[in-house]
């Protein structure tokens, strides 16, 4: 069931939402009036968001908040019901990263991007459904990624987490349909690359200046994609195209898929510049309140290169599936 009442008069928690798609999808909701209760670590930043979705007409509210703790995580529910009466909706955005080879990401940093991440998302449904009840029904959003239906080389870690978000929703959509609690909808959203500061923010074992792999979409496309699912929510949602793409030439052609996309992101996951090793934002908050990563230029790079690629896997898959029903055709 889509929220109960109007987004102008429904209270939404977005976690993550000091920058990049949080902090868009903030201003997205406070533009149509909704109030939004805002959390990630950086009191800081959230201040600033706050500040623009009270100037774009939405009440919002900040608590600082670790996700990976989850009595904080009960915290931000209680706080949120507390100013604004109730929770409408809840968005799981919250995350992090560590990229490298799976065998060279220390252990502490990959323990914690699986804490960030998915149990952040595990402590966010469990202090959002008992409120959601209370409210009549409501919506809640796991912001997932493509990577949560395919996979890209060097972010073991974080490809793990998102694909543990996605069975997640799924079973716990099961279980609240079966058990009579089907006034409240999961959704997930899986979104192509996106223009956010989450490249230059994760932690980095390649030695090499990280880059989004284009075509990278504005964090914008997401924030419309989740006020959608608000409205009329559906099991999951792309955002933006090249993700649609992407998950249908993997259940096409997994395999061809598979190394068609390892290819790829080797290729363009890495900038020219040298890199020290670090920890980026895994251990640290330093988000800026800033919505995109300044990758806009690279939005039209390689434009010819990411054509040809969807164009070749697309055929690909669409032969191989062909190929596979004249053998089944044959068999029989």
């Amino acid at each position: 069931m889509p929220l109960t009442r109007t987004l102008d008069d429904s209270t939404v928690v977005i976690t993550g939402a000091s920058s990049g798609i949080g902090a868009a999808t903030a201003y997205a909701l406070a533009r149509r009036g909704a109030d939004v209760v805002l959390a990630a670590r950086s009191a800081d930043a959230l201040q600033r968001v706050a500040g623009r979705c009270r100037e774009l007409g939405g009440r919002a509210l900040v608590v600082p908040t670790d996700v990976t703790d989850p009595d904080a995580v009960n915290r931000l529910a209680a706080r949120a019901a507390a100013e604004f009466g109730r929770i409408d909706g809840w968005v799981n955005n919250a995350a992090v990263s560590a990229v490298g080879l799976f065998d060279e990401i220390p252990v502490a940093e990959f323990r914690r991007v699986v804490e960030v991440n998915l149990l952040g998302t595990v402590h966010g449904i469990r202090a959002a459904l008992p409120w959601l009840a209370a409210a009549g029904g409501g919506v809640l959003v796991n912001n997932a990624s493509v990577l949560a239906e395919v996979a890209m080389p060097y972010q073991s870690a974080y490809n793990a987490t998102k694909h543990g978000i996605r069975g997640l929703a799924d079973t716990v959509r099961q279980e609240l349909r079966v058990t009579g609690r089907s006034a409240i909808s999961v959704c997930t959203v899986l979104p192509a690359t996106i223009d956010t500061p989450f490249f230059r923010h994760a932690a980095n074992h390649t030695g090499r200046e990280l880059t989004p792999p284009p075509p990278v979409y504005p964090p914008e496309v997401v924030a419309e994609t989740i006020v959608r699912l608000l409205r009329r929510p559906r099991r999951e949602a792309y955002a933006g195209g090249a993700a649609r793409l992407l998950g249908l030439q993997w259940r096409l052609a997994p395999a061809v898929a598979e190394r068609a996309l390892g290819w790829y992101a080797h290729r363009t996951q890495f900038g020219p510049g040298v890199r020290l090793e670090s920890s980026g934002n895994v251990f640290r908050a330093d988000a800026a309140a800033e919505r995109d990563g300044g990758w806009q230029g690279r939005r039209r790079q390689l434009v010819r290169m990411t054509a040809a690629f969807g164009l070749a896997a697309a055929g690909t898959a669409v032969g191989t599936a062909a190929a596979m029903a004249r053998r089944s055709r044959t068999d029989r």
